[in-house]
């Protein structure tokens, strides 16, 4: 029987229009047209500034026949010019894909070829950056190779001989760029909202990066969910620690003009830097993975201004956070909201919503509670935790293991030319996070491992996250991070790679350490959870603070197996 609504009222013009996040700035710059939108180092820019100049890089763009099909490329650090760009780039009707800057030439390489960046903008620090993965293009391309417009922003902080010898090169600067377009050129939003806006590569935390294609309706909604999510306020004074490139800064970029706050922008992230922010600006929130969390509780006391002069919330997500981590930053007066997603989901697509039941439990408790993953954000409609081999959801009693899933708005199109992947990713309508946990009670997930990470000794399963938790409870423990290493007798047993706090002990006692961690570890987990081998050194981290450990993997497998004893 065929479905009838109530009336057969049309959409017109009038009465809808597609979603999008960049009338937001629009709004800004009417309605708070002299407050500071952008402050970095000695520059300062309003709203009505930074409309004007991101109509101005839509407009330059446009002139070049840059638009709806094209992709510009962004490689640069939080400046002015990459928030710019997160507005400029879709107005002109193309398609911003921000590029890690901590990525090698071959992957940069790879990435502008995949995605056919037109134009490159670069920061002048990484100019040679982008140089490079233009030449191995050249190289790898049999003599038809079009290379892309390079465009550098200068930054007061570089040696100025690097941006002359970019101009050298036949690249433009940004600010004369800019001069190029109109201030008041008038950009079209999007026919349509499934129309993209932003090309994000995966982390490559895992093989090959994979490209995230997500549409202007998902940023939109993401830009009006995270401030709901956070209870931020008009007017937030946001500090960026967060790279802008990861997610598009979770689609806070956009939300901070919804908010009509004020970006604070931070070339490089060092505790001393956040807590400096916090003093000069009045910074009342943050975003940043566990990793830069635990830079700042174990700050040296040169570096801290404490107590701080005001509440600051901190938002986390990009690993599971340890709950000592959650705990040390409570005690100095940080507010930790724990979200949870993927560069597949907008950045974080789940919460650990706190009940104000909480409020009386012991501090300790109330940190492992917001250890966890929680629940959907407002604008995801589907959260679940499925079991692998039936596809049904798994028992909310926070033991059954099964793969996190999420479908909804705020899932990605899809990735960039590989329909195999596709598939796959969004197999019987979910979208397939590849993340491994279990399902509480009242309803809340918490992450045990991504599906790789799982460490199977003797048959039985071993959660990563679970023997790092406990690690992180060491007093001499700055990082930590587990993976599998083969084991004659159990075929994997789980290797522990340490950094240890500064000043706790030279190289002639780390093997009394590595057995006196085995020690307390022993205290604190079941025997065959206890890492066998326990390591020393830095730990290898993705510009987003994600510790690799496809490469502690391939050092796990250097080391060989754990002998068989003899005794």
């Amino acid at each position: 029987m065929e479905m009838r609504d109530i009336d057969n009222l049309p959409k017109n013009a009038a009465n809808y229009t597609a979603l999008t996040p960049l009338w937001f700035l629009e709004r800004a710059a009417t309605v708070h047209p002299d407050r500071k939108a952008v402050v970095h180092g000695s520059r300062t820019f309003t709203w009505l500034q930074t409309y004007q100049r991101c109509r101005r890089l839509a407009s330059a763009l446009s002139n070049l026949s840059v638009g709806f099909g094209s992709t510009v490329a962004v490689i640069a650090p939080n400046v002015p010019a990459a928030y710019e760009a997160h507005f400029g780039i879709p107005m002109s009707g193309a398609v911003i894909n921000p590029v890690n800057i901590r990525l090698n030439a071959s992957t940069v390489a790879f990435l502008l070829g995949h995605s056919q960046s037109a134009v490159v903008i670069v920061d002048q620090e990484f100019f040679t950056l982008a140089e490079d993965s233009l030449k191995i293009m050249k190289e790898k391309s049999q003599g038809n190779f079009r290379p892309p417009l390079l465009v550098v922003v200068a930054e007061e902080s570089c040696d100025p001989k690097t941006l002359r010898y970019a101009l050298g090169q036949g690249a433009i600067e940004y600010e004369k760029f800019l001069e190029s377009g109109d201030p008041e050129f008038s950009w079209k939003p999007p026919q349509d909202e499934w129309q993209s806006i932003a090309l994000n590569y995966t982390s490559g935390t895992t093989a090959s990066p994979k490209g995230v294609v997500l549409h202007h309706r998902g940023a939109y909604l993401m830009s009006l969910s995270n401030p709901l999510i956070w209870g931020m306020n008009e007017g937030a004074i946001y500090l960026w620690t967060l790279p802008m490139f990861h997610c598009n800064g979770w689609c806070f970029t956009w939300a901070l003009a919804a908010l009509c706050g004020t970006n604070i922008c931070l070339r490089q992230v060092t505790a001393k830097g956040v807590y400096s922010a916090i003093a000069k600006y009045g910074v009342t929130h943050f975003c940043a993975a566990p990793v830069v969390l635990n830079s700042i509780v174990n700050a040296p006391s040169e570096d801290t201004i404490l107590p701080l002069p005001h509440v600051v919330h901190v938002m986390t997500a990009g690993a599971a956070p340890p709950s000592a981590v959650l705990f040390a930053m409570s005690q100095k007066g940080f507010r930790v909201t724990h979200t949870y997603g993927l560069s597949e989901t907008y950045g974080p697509s789940t919460v650990c919503a706190w009940k104000p039941e909480w409020d009386s439990l012991p501090p300790e408790t109330q940190a492992r509670l917001n250890a966890r993953q929680g629940v959907r954000y407002i604008g995801l409609e589907g959260l679940d935790v499925i079991s692998s081999q039936t596809g049904q959801p798994v028992a909310a009693d926070g033991k059954t293991i099964g793969e996190i899933v999420m479908r909804g708005n705020l899932v990605m199109k899809g990735y960039l030319k590989n329909p195999k992947a596709n598939e796959e990713t969004f197999a019987n309508g979910w979208f397939h996070s590849g993340d491994l946990g279990v399902k509480h009670p009242d309803g809340y997930i918490e992450i045990k491992d991504r599906s790789k990470d799982i460490i199977i000794s003797g048959g039985e399963n071993i959660s990563s996250v679970e023997v790092e938790n406990s690690l992180y409870l060491h007093p001499a423990v700055l990082e930590a991070s587990v993976v599998a290493r083969a084991d004659e007798r159990w075929g994997e047993s789980p290797c522990a790679f340490v950094t240890l706090k500064p000043g706790v002990a030279d190289k002639s006692k780390e093997q009394e350490l590595g057995e006196e961690i085995m020690q307390f570890c022993r205290s604190k987990m079941p025997a065959y959870w206890v890492p066998k081998s326990v390591v020393f050194g830095p730990l290898p981290k993705t510009a987003t603070g994600k510790i690799q450990k496809h490469i502690l993997r391939g050092k796990a497998k250097e080391l060989g197996p754990v002998r068989l004893s003899k005794l």
